[in-house]
């Protein structure tokens, strides 16, 4: 099923509401997720370092969030996760030249072992922040949201990961 996780943290002084939404990439779930689009302050697309067809499949994940995002400033990280891994088939240079390519912050992680889980939640929000008019307008009324979504991800740590996006 799908994994809800709500977490607060505090960025510069501002706290955000992130509440995650992790179908773990499963394709039933698929059609729920251009309503985590409407509105969203910031994505997070993440690919598992030891599966290259993860990170092939980012170019459609970015056609859809094209497709149904509603705006134009949206605030987008790519995440290579599973470096805990030794069987690593997406060089972290390979996911740095893709995040440049298309405008994105980039940054690699293990869920399992959380390391860099928390820097990745927190360079996206520090990044809303900075960015004029999505910080102001969104977090008066609600806070932040979030929803996840990998593809390919296998389980745990649902706050770890996938697909983000901030509603």
């Amino acid at each position: 099923g799908v994994d809800f996780k709500v977490k607060t943290i505090s960025v510069d002084g501002n706290k955000a509401k992130l509440a995650i939404w992790d179908t773990a990439g499963q394709e039933r779930f698929r059609t729920l997720t251009p309503s985590y689009y409407r509105g969203a302050q910031g994505v997070i697309l993440v690919y598992d370092v030891t599966r290259r067809d993860t990170f092939v499949k980012l170019d459609n994940w970015l056609n859809e969030l094209e497709t149904y995002c509603t705006r134009n400033d949206i605030v987008k990280m790519l995440v290579g996760n599973k470096i805990d891994k030794e069987n690593r088939e997406v060089d972290r240079n390979e996911g740095l030249k893709f995040a440049r390519k298309h405008s994105m912050l980039f940054i690699e992680a293990s869920a399992k072992t959380c390391d860099g889980v928390q820097c990745a939640f927190e360079e996206l929000v520090e990044k809303i922040i900075q960015t004029p008019g999505l910080w102001e307008s969104e977090s008066q009324n609600r806070g932040v949201k979030l929803s996840s979504k990998e593809e390919g991800y296998g389980g745990g740590g649902g706050a770890c990961g996938g697909y983000c996006s901030m509603l």
